[in-house]
Protein backbone atom coordinates (compact mmCIF):
# COMPACT_ATOMS: atom_id res chain seq x y z
CA UNK A 1 0.00 0.00 0.00
CA UNK A 2 1.36 3.79 -0.99
CA UNK A 3 2.70 5.73 1.36
CA UNK A 4 1.28 8.90 1.95
CA UNK A 5 4.41 10.77 0.53
CA UNK A 6 4.04 7.70 -2.44
CA UNK A 7 0.39 7.77 -3.42
CA UNK A 8 -0.84 8.71 -6.69
CA UNK A 9 -3.44 11.03 -7.01
CA UNK A 10 -7.31 9.14 -7.95
CA UNK A 11 -7.57 9.24 -11.33
CA UNK A 12 -10.33 11.63 -12.69
CA UNK A 13 -13.64 10.46 -14.61
CA UNK A 14 -14.35 12.46 -17.77
CA UNK A 15 -17.49 10.37 -18.77
CA UNK A 16 -19.16 12.96 -20.38
CA UNK A 17 -23.06 14.17 -19.61
CA UNK A 18 -24.61 12.05 -22.72
CA UNK A 19 -23.60 10.67 -26.34
CA UNK A 20 -21.66 12.90 -28.90
CA UNK A 21 -18.70 14.83 -28.48
CA UNK A 22 -18.57 17.51 -26.08
CA UNK A 23 -16.54 20.46 -25.53
CA UNK A 24 -14.94 22.63 -22.96
CA UNK A 25 -13.64 25.83 -25.12
CA UNK A 26 -17.14 26.23 -27.65
CA UNK A 27 -19.89 28.32 -26.93
CA UNK A 28 -20.19 29.97 -23.54
CA UNK A 29 -16.88 27.46 -22.91
CA UNK A 30 -14.54 30.67 -24.28
CA UNK A 31 -15.91 32.34 -21.44
CA UNK A 32 -15.36 30.03 -18.54
CA UNK A 33 -11.61 29.67 -17.82
CA UNK A 34 -12.06 28.01 -14.59
CA UNK A 35 -14.95 25.57 -13.11
CA UNK A 36 -18.15 26.96 -12.57
CA UNK A 37 -19.21 28.07 -9.11
CA UNK A 38 -22.88 26.44 -7.48
CA UNK A 39 -24.64 29.26 -7.36
CA UNK A 40 -23.93 30.39 -11.52
CA UNK A 41 -24.10 26.81 -12.81
CA UNK A 42 -27.62 26.27 -10.60
CA UNK A 43 -28.80 29.76 -11.36
CA UNK A 44 -27.33 32.17 -13.99
CA UNK A 45 -26.08 29.44 -17.02
CA UNK A 46 -29.56 27.77 -17.36
CA UNK A 47 -31.48 32.00 -17.78
CA UNK A 48 -28.39 32.57 -20.56
CA UNK A 49 -29.06 28.95 -22.54
CA UNK A 50 -33.06 30.10 -22.17
CA UNK A 51 -32.03 33.40 -23.44
CA UNK A 52 -29.77 31.83 -26.28
CA UNK A 53 -32.74 29.99 -27.13
CA UNK A 54 -35.45 33.10 -27.23
CA UNK A 55 -32.83 34.60 -29.64
CA UNK A 56 -33.07 31.66 -31.59
CA UNK A 57 -36.82 31.15 -31.49
CA UNK A 58 -37.25 35.02 -32.40
CA UNK A 59 -34.87 34.62 -35.67
CA UNK A 60 -35.27 30.88 -36.94
CA UNK A 61 -38.97 29.95 -34.92
CA UNK A 62 -38.03 27.16 -33.58
CA UNK A 63 -35.75 26.21 -30.35
CA UNK A 64 -33.08 23.78 -30.72
CA UNK A 65 -30.80 23.38 -27.49
CA UNK A 66 -27.47 22.47 -27.35
CA UNK A 67 -26.89 19.79 -24.68
CA UNK A 68 -24.57 21.42 -21.71
CA UNK A 69 -23.79 20.18 -18.25
CA UNK A 70 -20.54 20.17 -16.05
CA UNK A 71 -18.15 17.25 -15.54
CA UNK A 72 -16.08 17.45 -12.44
CA UNK A 73 -17.25 21.33 -12.25
CA UNK A 74 -15.87 21.89 -15.45
CA UNK A 75 -18.63 23.27 -18.30
CA UNK A 76 -18.88 20.92 -21.64
CA UNK A 77 -21.58 21.64 -24.05
CA UNK A 78 -22.13 19.87 -27.72
CA UNK A 79 -24.31 20.33 -30.90
CA UNK A 80 -28.05 18.86 -30.56
CA UNK A 81 -28.08 15.27 -32.61
CA UNK A 82 -31.55 15.60 -34.23
CA UNK A 83 -32.89 12.34 -35.51
CA UNK A 84 -34.45 12.44 -38.93
CA UNK A 85 -37.93 12.36 -37.54
CA UNK A 86 -37.52 15.02 -35.71
CA UNK A 87 -36.08 17.66 -38.67
CA UNK A 88 -39.54 17.73 -40.20
CA UNK A 89 -41.47 18.95 -37.47
CA UNK A 90 -38.95 21.90 -36.83
CA UNK A 91 -38.64 22.84 -40.68
CA UNK A 92 -42.73 22.92 -40.44
CA UNK A 93 -42.88 24.97 -37.16
CA UNK A 94 -40.17 27.21 -38.66
CA UNK A 95 -42.25 27.87 -41.78
CA UNK A 96 -39.64 27.39 -43.95
CA UNK A 97 -36.90 30.04 -42.24
CA UNK A 98 -34.95 26.67 -40.21
CA UNK A 99 -33.47 25.17 -43.71
CA UNK A 100 -32.58 28.51 -45.47
CA UNK A 101 -31.02 29.77 -41.97
CA UNK A 102 -28.65 26.60 -41.96
CA UNK A 103 -27.56 26.99 -45.25
CA UNK A 104 -26.35 30.62 -45.33
CA UNK A 105 -24.84 30.38 -41.60
CA UNK A 106 -23.55 26.65 -41.90
CA UNK A 107 -22.73 26.38 -45.10
CA UNK A 108 -22.86 29.24 -47.75
CA UNK A 109 -20.77 31.38 -45.28
CA UNK A 110 -17.71 28.72 -46.06
CA UNK A 111 -17.96 28.77 -49.64
CA UNK A 112 -19.51 32.66 -50.10
CA UNK A 113 -19.66 35.16 -47.35
CA UNK A 114 -20.81 37.36 -49.34
CA UNK A 115 -24.38 35.70 -50.30
CA UNK A 116 -24.41 34.73 -46.69
CA UNK A 117 -23.88 38.46 -45.51
CA UNK A 118 -26.68 39.76 -47.99
CA UNK A 119 -29.11 36.86 -47.49
CA UNK A 120 -28.91 36.45 -43.79
CA UNK A 121 -26.20 37.78 -41.55
CA UNK A 122 -26.11 41.29 -42.25
CA UNK A 123 -29.71 41.68 -41.41
CA UNK A 124 -29.08 39.84 -38.56
CA UNK A 125 -26.36 42.62 -37.39
CA UNK A 126 -28.82 45.18 -38.27
CA UNK A 127 -30.90 43.98 -35.61
CA UNK A 128 -28.59 43.54 -32.91
CA UNK A 129 -27.38 47.16 -33.68
CA UNK A 130 -30.59 48.70 -33.78
CA UNK A 131 -32.80 46.30 -31.09
CA UNK A 132 -30.91 44.13 -29.24
CA UNK A 133 -27.38 46.24 -28.08
CA UNK A 134 -29.57 49.01 -27.25
CA UNK A 135 -32.73 47.19 -25.31
CA UNK A 136 -29.42 45.31 -23.19
CA UNK A 137 -28.39 49.02 -22.36
CA UNK A 138 -31.64 49.96 -21.53
CA UNK A 139 -32.35 46.77 -19.18
CA UNK A 140 -28.71 47.82 -16.88
CA UNK A 141 -29.45 51.16 -16.77
CA UNK A 142 -32.54 50.67 -15.14
CA UNK A 143 -30.75 47.93 -12.92
CA UNK A 144 -28.56 50.59 -12.07
CA UNK A 145 -31.03 53.27 -11.06
CA UNK A 146 -32.62 50.49 -8.46
CA UNK A 147 -30.10 48.18 -7.29
CA UNK A 148 -29.15 49.94 -4.22
CA UNK A 149 -32.53 49.88 -2.91
CA UNK A 150 -34.20 46.81 -3.99
CA UNK A 151 -35.76 43.88 -2.07
CA UNK A 152 -34.54 40.63 -2.59
CA UNK A 153 -37.22 39.28 -4.55
CA UNK A 154 -36.68 42.07 -6.60
CA UNK A 155 -32.87 41.63 -6.64
CA UNK A 156 -33.42 38.08 -8.00
CA UNK A 157 -35.71 39.40 -10.65
CA UNK A 158 -33.37 42.03 -12.05
CA UNK A 159 -30.63 38.98 -12.29
CA UNK A 160 -32.84 36.84 -14.37
CA UNK A 161 -34.05 40.07 -16.49
CA UNK A 162 -30.33 40.73 -17.45
CA UNK A 163 -28.85 36.93 -17.28
CA UNK A 164 -31.50 36.33 -20.23
CA UNK A 165 -30.86 39.15 -22.15
CA UNK A 166 -27.46 38.30 -22.00
CA UNK A 167 -28.06 34.73 -23.27
CA UNK A 168 -30.02 36.65 -26.29
CA UNK A 169 -26.51 38.61 -26.75
CA UNK A 170 -24.81 35.37 -27.04
CA UNK A 171 -27.04 34.16 -29.48
CA UNK A 172 -26.43 36.88 -31.78
CA UNK A 173 -22.86 36.91 -31.43
CA UNK A 174 -22.69 33.13 -31.81
CA UNK A 175 -24.67 33.54 -35.31
CA UNK A 176 -23.10 36.86 -36.61
CA UNK A 177 -19.32 37.30 -35.47
CA UNK A 178 -19.41 33.35 -35.10
CA UNK A 179 -19.43 33.79 -39.09
CA UNK A 180 -15.84 35.11 -38.83
CA UNK A 181 -13.84 31.79 -38.64
CA UNK A 182 -16.12 30.31 -40.98
CA UNK A 183 -15.02 33.25 -43.19
CA UNK A 184 -11.76 33.72 -43.01
CA UNK A 185 -11.08 29.60 -42.94
CA UNK A 186 -12.49 30.73 -46.84
CA UNK A 187 -9.61 33.28 -47.49
CA UNK A 188 -7.15 30.77 -45.77
CA UNK A 189 -8.20 28.07 -48.35
CA UNK A 190 -8.33 30.73 -50.99
CA UNK A 191 -4.54 32.07 -50.04
CA UNK A 192 -3.28 28.13 -49.98
CA UNK A 193 -4.71 27.49 -53.16
CA UNK A 194 -3.70 30.68 -55.26
CA UNK A 195 -1.51 32.57 -53.31
CA UNK A 196 0.51 30.82 -51.15
CA UNK A 197 3.02 29.34 -54.06
CA UNK A 198 3.52 32.22 -55.94
CA UNK A 199 4.16 34.56 -52.79
CA UNK A 200 6.17 31.86 -50.94
CA UNK A 201 9.72 33.40 -50.39
CA UNK A 202 8.32 36.88 -49.82
CA UNK A 203 7.59 39.00 -46.62
CA UNK A 204 3.89 38.04 -47.48
CA UNK A 205 4.40 34.17 -48.15
CA UNK A 206 5.92 33.86 -45.17
CA UNK A 207 3.63 35.38 -42.53
CA UNK A 208 0.61 33.84 -44.25
CA UNK A 209 -2.89 34.99 -44.93
CA UNK A 210 -3.52 36.23 -41.69
CA UNK A 211 -1.33 39.08 -42.13
CA UNK A 212 -4.44 40.33 -44.40
CA UNK A 213 -6.34 40.82 -40.96
CA UNK A 214 -3.68 42.54 -38.85
CA UNK A 215 -4.41 45.80 -36.94
CA UNK A 216 -8.43 45.48 -38.40
CA UNK A 217 -10.73 45.09 -35.56
CA UNK A 218 -10.14 48.79 -34.02
CA UNK A 219 -10.15 47.09 -30.58
CA UNK A 220 -9.84 50.06 -27.61
CA UNK A 221 -6.45 50.59 -26.17
CA UNK A 222 -7.75 49.30 -22.43
CA UNK A 223 -10.72 47.51 -21.04
CA UNK A 224 -14.06 49.12 -20.04
CA UNK A 225 -15.39 48.80 -16.40
CA UNK A 226 -17.68 46.17 -17.70
CA UNK A 227 -15.41 43.14 -19.27
CA UNK A 228 -14.69 40.61 -17.03
CA UNK A 229 -11.87 37.57 -17.04
CA UNK A 230 -14.75 35.07 -16.77
CA UNK A 231 -18.86 35.18 -17.55
CA UNK A 232 -19.02 33.47 -13.87
CA UNK A 233 -20.11 36.40 -11.92
CA UNK A 234 -18.33 34.98 -8.73
CA UNK A 235 -14.96 36.80 -10.60
CA UNK A 236 -15.01 40.55 -10.40
CA UNK A 237 -15.07 42.46 -13.59
CA UNK A 238 -12.01 44.75 -15.03
CA UNK A 239 -13.70 47.94 -13.03
CA UNK A 240 -13.37 46.53 -9.65
CA UNK A 241 -9.67 45.15 -10.49
CA UNK A 242 -8.61 48.76 -11.13
CA UNK A 243 -6.99 47.34 -14.50
CA UNK A 244 -9.72 50.12 -16.71
CA UNK A 245 -6.67 52.38 -16.84
CA UNK A 246 -4.08 49.66 -17.67
CA UNK A 247 -1.75 50.83 -20.68
CA UNK A 248 0.22 49.17 -22.64
CA UNK A 249 4.14 48.02 -24.22
CA UNK A 250 7.01 48.83 -25.84
CA UNK A 251 5.35 50.61 -28.54
CA UNK A 252 3.13 53.41 -28.54
CA UNK A 253 -0.19 52.68 -30.12
CA UNK A 254 0.66 54.47 -33.50
CA UNK A 255 3.69 52.84 -33.83
CA UNK A 256 1.94 49.68 -33.61
CA UNK A 257 -0.87 50.54 -35.91
CA UNK A 258 1.75 52.00 -38.51
CA UNK A 259 3.84 48.78 -38.62
CA UNK A 260 0.97 46.49 -39.10
CA UNK A 261 -0.97 48.95 -41.79
CA UNK A 262 2.26 48.42 -43.62
CA UNK A 263 2.42 45.06 -43.80
CA UNK A 264 -1.55 44.31 -44.67
CA UNK A 265 -0.77 46.80 -47.64
CA UNK A 266 2.48 45.40 -48.79
CA UNK A 267 0.39 41.54 -48.01
CA UNK A 268 -2.58 42.82 -50.59
CA UNK A 269 -0.94 44.27 -52.86
CA UNK A 270 1.55 41.42 -53.77
CA UNK A 271 -1.77 39.04 -53.76
CA UNK A 272 -3.44 41.50 -56.11
CA UNK A 273 -0.08 41.12 -58.41
CA UNK A 274 -0.37 37.45 -58.49
CA UNK A 275 -4.17 37.92 -59.84
CA UNK A 276 -4.21 40.98 -61.69
CA UNK A 277 -4.66 38.59 -65.08
CA UNK A 278 -7.47 36.87 -63.88
CA UNK A 279 -10.50 39.08 -62.74
CA UNK A 280 -12.58 36.67 -60.98
CA UNK A 281 -10.17 35.14 -59.18
CA UNK A 282 -9.23 39.12 -57.93
CA UNK A 283 -12.94 40.08 -57.59
CA UNK A 284 -13.24 36.58 -55.32
CA UNK A 285 -10.00 37.73 -53.29
CA UNK A 286 -11.16 41.28 -52.86
CA UNK A 287 -15.07 39.85 -51.19
CA UNK A 288 -13.55 37.31 -49.55
CA UNK A 289 -10.58 39.77 -47.76
CA UNK A 290 -13.65 42.37 -47.22
CA UNK A 291 -15.91 39.66 -45.57
CA UNK A 292 -13.05 38.05 -43.24
CA UNK A 293 -12.34 41.95 -41.99
CA UNK A 294 -16.16 43.05 -41.31
CA UNK A 295 -17.11 40.22 -39.32
CA UNK A 296 -13.55 40.02 -37.68
CA UNK A 297 -14.25 43.38 -36.29
CA UNK A 298 -18.45 42.94 -35.57
CA UNK A 299 -17.45 39.54 -33.44
CA UNK A 300 -14.65 41.48 -31.17
CA UNK A 301 -17.82 44.14 -31.01
CA UNK A 302 -20.20 41.79 -29.74
CA UNK A 303 -17.72 40.32 -27.90
CA UNK A 304 -17.27 43.33 -25.59
CA UNK A 305 -20.56 44.15 -25.38
CA UNK A 306 -21.55 40.73 -24.14
CA UNK A 307 -20.57 41.16 -19.61
CA UNK A 308 -22.24 44.63 -20.29
CA UNK A 309 -24.43 43.07 -17.21
CA UNK A 310 -22.08 42.23 -15.14
CA UNK A 311 -21.40 44.59 -13.10
CA UNK A 312 -24.75 45.20 -11.75
CA UNK A 313 -25.50 41.77 -11.63
CA UNK A 314 -22.51 41.42 -9.37
CA UNK A 315 -23.99 44.33 -7.44
CA UNK A 316 -26.89 42.22 -6.91
CA UNK A 317 -25.12 39.36 -5.77
CA UNK A 318 -23.45 41.29 -3.36
CA UNK A 319 -26.63 42.69 -2.14
CA UNK A 320 -28.12 39.36 -1.46
CA UNK A 321 -25.19 37.91 -0.03
CA UNK A 322 -25.75 41.26 2.76
CA UNK A 323 -28.71 40.01 3.36
CA UNK A 324 -27.78 36.42 3.83
CA UNK A 325 -24.80 37.40 5.97
CA UNK A 326 -27.06 39.63 8.23
CA UNK A 327 -29.57 36.51 8.70
CA UNK A 328 -26.76 34.21 9.70
CA UNK A 329 -26.78 32.25 6.62
CA UNK A 330 -23.48 32.45 5.60
CA UNK A 331 -20.11 33.85 6.78
CA UNK A 332 -19.42 36.63 4.48
CA UNK A 333 -21.56 37.88 1.00
CA UNK A 334 -19.30 36.01 -1.10
CA UNK A 335 -20.38 33.01 0.02
CA UNK A 336 -23.27 33.35 -1.96
CA UNK A 337 -21.53 31.77 -4.75
CA UNK A 338 -21.65 28.34 -3.32
CA UNK A 339 -25.36 27.90 -2.42
CA UNK A 340 -28.22 27.47 -5.10
CA UNK A 341 -31.23 29.69 -5.90
CA UNK A 342 -33.55 28.00 -3.64
CA UNK A 343 -30.85 28.46 -0.35
CA UNK A 344 -30.93 31.76 -1.68
CA UNK A 345 -34.17 32.28 -1.21
CA UNK A 346 -34.39 30.59 2.04
CA UNK A 347 -31.92 32.94 4.29
CA UNK A 348 -33.36 31.61 7.58
CA UNK A 349 -31.73 28.31 7.42
CA UNK A 350 -27.66 28.33 7.95
CA UNK A 351 -25.67 27.35 5.40
CA UNK A 352 -22.26 27.56 6.53
CA UNK A 353 -21.41 23.61 6.35
CA UNK A 354 -22.18 23.54 2.71
CA UNK A 355 -20.37 26.47 1.72
CA UNK A 356 -17.45 25.38 3.04
CA UNK A 357 -17.41 21.70 1.47
CA UNK A 358 -18.64 23.38 -2.11
CA UNK A 359 -15.85 25.60 -1.97
CA UNK A 360 -12.93 22.96 -1.10
CA UNK A 361 -14.32 20.90 -3.96
CA UNK A 362 -14.31 23.79 -6.11
CA UNK A 363 -10.77 24.55 -4.95
CA UNK A 364 -9.90 21.02 -5.65
CA UNK A 365 -11.47 21.22 -9.24
CA UNK A 366 -9.37 24.32 -10.54
CA UNK A 367 -6.41 22.20 -10.17
CA UNK A 368 -7.73 19.40 -12.50
CA UNK A 369 -6.25 19.25 -16.02
CA UNK A 370 -9.59 19.09 -18.08
CA UNK A 371 -9.44 17.82 -21.33
CA UNK A 372 -10.98 20.22 -24.30
CA UNK A 373 -13.06 17.42 -25.95
CA UNK A 374 -14.86 14.20 -24.42
CA UNK A 375 -17.47 11.60 -25.53
CA UNK A 376 -17.40 10.22 -29.01
CA UNK A 377 -18.84 10.93 -32.10
CA UNK A 378 -22.11 10.13 -33.60
CA UNK A 379 -24.08 9.28 -36.42
CA UNK A 380 -26.44 11.41 -37.85
CA UNK A 381 -29.81 10.03 -35.78
CA UNK A 382 -27.83 10.06 -32.87
CA UNK A 383 -26.10 6.50 -32.87
CA UNK A 384 -22.58 6.13 -32.43
CA UNK A 385 -20.02 6.03 -35.17
CA UNK A 386 -17.86 8.51 -37.10
CA UNK A 387 -18.24 11.99 -37.38
CA UNK A 388 -18.65 14.08 -40.42
CA UNK A 389 -15.92 16.07 -41.72
CA UNK A 390 -15.10 18.31 -38.57
CA UNK A 391 -15.32 22.21 -40.33
CA UNK A 392 -13.33 23.30 -37.14
CA UNK A 393 -10.66 21.00 -37.86
CA UNK A 394 -10.71 21.92 -41.68
CA UNK A 395 -10.28 25.47 -41.05
CA UNK A 396 -7.04 24.96 -38.41
CA UNK A 397 -5.47 22.85 -41.34
CA UNK A 398 -5.86 25.61 -43.27
CA UNK A 399 -4.37 28.28 -41.23
CA UNK A 400 -1.32 25.87 -40.83
CA UNK A 401 1.60 26.92 -42.30
CA UNK A 402 4.18 24.13 -41.25
CA UNK A 403 3.47 20.76 -39.56
CA UNK A 404 6.76 19.78 -39.08
CA UNK A 405 7.15 20.66 -35.38
CA UNK A 406 9.91 20.46 -32.83
CA UNK A 407 10.52 17.49 -30.39
CA UNK A 408 7.97 17.75 -27.14
CA UNK A 409 6.53 21.07 -28.89
CA UNK A 410 3.00 21.92 -27.60
CA UNK A 411 0.63 21.74 -30.37
CA UNK A 412 -2.54 23.99 -30.71
CA UNK A 413 -4.15 26.03 -33.35
CA UNK A 414 -2.11 28.49 -35.71
CA UNK A 415 -4.28 32.02 -34.48
CA UNK A 416 -2.01 34.68 -35.40
CA UNK A 417 1.41 34.13 -37.38
CA UNK A 418 4.71 34.95 -36.68
CA UNK A 419 7.57 33.80 -34.16
CA UNK A 420 8.65 34.89 -31.28
CA UNK A 421 10.97 34.14 -28.16
CA UNK A 422 10.32 35.10 -24.95
CA UNK A 423 10.02 34.17 -20.91
CA UNK A 424 6.70 32.61 -20.06
CA UNK A 425 3.85 34.50 -17.72
CA UNK A 426 1.61 32.03 -16.87
CA UNK A 427 -1.56 34.51 -15.85
CA UNK A 428 -4.15 33.12 -13.41
CA UNK A 429 -6.80 35.91 -13.44
CA UNK A 430 -7.29 39.83 -14.01
CA UNK A 431 -5.28 40.18 -10.12
CA UNK A 432 -2.08 38.93 -12.20
CA UNK A 433 -2.26 41.64 -14.88
CA UNK A 434 0.25 44.49 -13.26
CA UNK A 435 2.77 41.95 -12.73
CA UNK A 436 3.01 41.09 -16.65
CA UNK A 437 6.46 42.51 -18.24
CA UNK A 438 6.87 43.54 -21.84
CA UNK A 439 7.98 41.06 -24.00
CA UNK A 440 6.78 38.01 -22.12
CA UNK A 441 4.93 35.23 -23.21
CA UNK A 442 1.22 35.65 -21.69
CA UNK A 443 0.00 32.04 -20.75
CA UNK A 444 -3.31 31.65 -20.07
CA UNK A 445 -6.55 29.51 -19.95
CA UNK A 446 -8.51 31.54 -22.31
CA UNK A 447 -8.67 35.09 -22.56
CA UNK A 448 -11.62 37.79 -22.90
CA UNK A 449 -11.77 41.33 -23.87
CA UNK A 450 -10.54 42.37 -20.27
CA UNK A 451 -7.42 41.43 -21.29
CA UNK A 452 -7.23 43.34 -24.02
CA UNK A 453 -4.11 45.92 -22.99
CA UNK A 454 -1.75 42.91 -22.38
CA UNK A 455 -1.58 42.02 -25.66
CA UNK A 456 0.55 45.12 -26.52
CA UNK A 457 3.22 44.23 -23.97
CA UNK A 458 3.08 40.60 -25.01
CA UNK A 459 5.95 39.11 -27.35
CA UNK A 460 3.31 36.46 -28.21
CA UNK A 461 0.09 34.55 -26.69
CA UNK A 462 -0.77 31.14 -25.61
CA UNK A 463 -4.18 29.89 -24.22
CA UNK A 464 -4.98 26.43 -23.33
CA UNK A 465 -8.50 26.85 -24.90
CA UNK A 466 -9.94 29.02 -27.70
CA UNK A 467 -10.09 28.67 -31.37
CA UNK A 468 -9.79 30.58 -34.32
CA UNK A 469 -11.96 33.38 -33.71
CA UNK A 470 -11.46 33.02 -30.02
CA UNK A 471 -10.80 36.65 -28.30
CA UNK A 472 -6.60 35.70 -28.34
CA UNK A 473 -6.58 34.91 -31.62
CA UNK A 474 -8.60 37.62 -33.06
CA UNK A 475 -6.59 40.65 -30.41
CA UNK A 476 -3.54 39.02 -30.97
CA UNK A 477 -3.31 39.60 -35.18
CA UNK A 478 -4.39 43.06 -33.93
CA UNK A 479 -1.23 43.88 -32.33
CA UNK A 480 0.22 41.84 -34.92
CA UNK A 481 1.95 39.12 -32.60
CA UNK A 482 2.37 35.28 -32.71
CA UNK A 483 -0.35 33.24 -30.43
CA UNK A 484 -1.53 29.17 -30.11
CA UNK A 485 -4.46 28.65 -28.83
CA UNK A 486 -6.35 25.26 -28.19
CA UNK A 487 -3.41 24.15 -26.24
CA UNK A 488 -5.37 22.18 -23.78
CA UNK A 489 -3.10 22.29 -21.07
CA UNK A 490 0.11 25.00 -21.68
CA UNK A 491 -0.74 26.42 -18.46
CA UNK A 492 0.13 23.11 -16.50
CA UNK A 493 3.04 22.49 -18.94
CA UNK A 494 4.51 25.53 -18.60
CA UNK A 495 6.04 27.51 -16.00
CA UNK A 496 6.80 31.52 -15.34
CA UNK A 497 10.30 31.92 -16.31
CA UNK A 498 10.58 29.28 -18.59
CA UNK A 499 12.47 30.75 -22.19
CA UNK A 500 10.30 29.26 -25.16
CA UNK A 501 9.53 30.27 -28.61
CA UNK A 502 5.99 30.52 -29.91
CA UNK A 503 5.23 29.97 -33.67
CA UNK A 504 1.96 31.29 -34.43
CA UNK A 505 1.94 29.93 -37.69
CA UNK A 506 2.58 26.48 -37.27
CA UNK A 507 0.84 26.66 -34.26
CA UNK A 508 3.30 25.31 -31.59
CA UNK A 509 5.19 26.40 -29.03
CA UNK A 510 8.92 25.12 -28.89
CA UNK A 511 10.27 24.05 -25.72
CA UNK A 512 13.35 23.30 -26.30
CA UNK A 513 14.85 26.22 -25.61
CA UNK A 514 17.55 26.64 -22.33
CA UNK A 515 15.52 27.25 -19.15
CA UNK A 516 17.21 29.70 -17.09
Amino acid sequence: MDSPMTAQPEPVDWTPPGKGVWARNFRLGEWLPDPVTPLFEDWLLPLIETGFLDGMEDDVGVRVPFRYGSVNGWYFNSPPIPAPRTLVPLILRSRGRLPWFLINVLLRVSSNPAAAHRAVLHGLELKWRELLLPEYKELVRNAESEVETASPARLIEVVEAISRQAGIQLWSLAVVGGSAWKMESALARFWGRKLAGPLSGTPAGKLGYQVLLRGMTGTPPGPTPHTVYSLDWYHPTAGEMGHTDLVAGVESAIDITSKLNHQRSQAEAAARDVLIDSRGMLTRFDSLLTMARYYAAVREEQALHLSLGWPVLRRCAQRLGDHLASAGAVVEPQDIHFLTLEEVRRPERDYRGQVEGRRDTWNRQKQLDAPLLIGEPVRFGGEPGRSRTDPVAQAVEAARTSSDYPKDAIIGHPASTGRASGRVRIMEGLEDANSFQAGEILVARSTAPAWTPLFARAAAVVTDGGTLAAHASIIAREYGIPAVVGTRDATRRLHTGQQVTVDGGAGYVDTGIQRD
